[in-house]
């Protein structure tokens, strides 16, 4: 199982893609993902549940529900939105899971859906995840934090978003949720796959990656916001995650835009 981190929720992220007998290992991310199923048949696994997807079914999986999927024939719709993306829904079922992940959307939506390009409009794009998120809503139940792994798992996960700009260390962790360092560590690495600086360290680096790509500031300004403590620190965790400066990045980005 792994975290996917070009998924990290940042503003507006969205990204769909149409494909055909798809598999993807175990993994989560920040993001709401959206699959249809056109034609034939998929193993959706999501959390400790099992769905057997047919033509016309789809799945809502939830930020950071672990999922993977498996298909030897079958045509689906693949669609991963930031949750910012349908604000009011989002925060209503915030740190919440529903009691099902699958439903049955409207035909309608679902060839409006097929039509949806990455460069669609935000208006486009906001119209039909608010009406697919309304079809899903439609009888669901939610249920607050578990006890068991993936409840702390959530509480960390929303840790990290709220401190990553400051003290986010694993020690201030501990202390907040109340539960060992050393066990949070093991627990960690056992169901990301990775350690939790290293996570961390990802999820700065994403944002420095966003900044850069969507602001103006200046490289520093980018390493604070992000919680690096100095130039120096960001330019080694950047070249070394990613092959080249910060600005560098900067500087290909600008090229593909023009």
């Amino acid at each position: 199982m792994f975290y996917q981190f070009n998924h990290l929720a940042s503003s507006g992220y969205f990204k769909i893609e149409r494909d055909k007998n798809f598999s993807f290992p175990s993994h989560l991310h920040q993001c709401f993902e959206l699959i249809v199923l056109l034609s034939g048949k998929m193993q959706v696994n999501v959390d400790n549940a099992v769905y057997e997807l047919k033509k016309g079914e789809a799945l809502l999986v939830f930020p950071n529900q672990i999922h993977s999927l498996h298909s030897t024939e079958s045509e689906h719709i693949l669609c991963i939105f930031a949750p910012d993306l349908v604000k009011e829904y989002a925060t209503r079922v915030a740190n919440k899971i529903p009691n099902g992940n699958l439903f049955v959307p409207d035909g309608y939506f679902v060839s409006t859906l097929c039509n949806l390009e990455s460069n669609s409009t935000t208006t486009q794009k906001k119209g039909i995840l608010y009406s697919l998120c309304g079809e899903f809503d439609r009888g669901k139940k939610y249920s607050t934090g578990q006890a068991d792994n993936k409840g702390i798992l959530n509480r960390i996960f929303a840790f990290v978003e709220e401190s990553f700009s400051s003290d986010c260390s694993l020690k201030r962790l501990s202390k907040t949720t109340g539960y060992d360092y050393a066990y949070l560590s093991r627990m960690f690495r056992r169901i990301v796959g990775i350690s939790y600086n290293s996570y961390v360290n990802h999820y700065r680096l994403s944002h420095v990656c966003y900044l850069l790509e969507n602001t103006d500031y200046s490289i520093i300004q980018c390493a604070l916001e992000s919680g690096y403590d100095s130039v120096r620190s960001l330019n080694y965790n950047f070249k070394a995650h990613l092959g080249m400066t910060p600005s560098e990045y900067r500087s290909s980005v600008l090229k593909t835009i023009k």
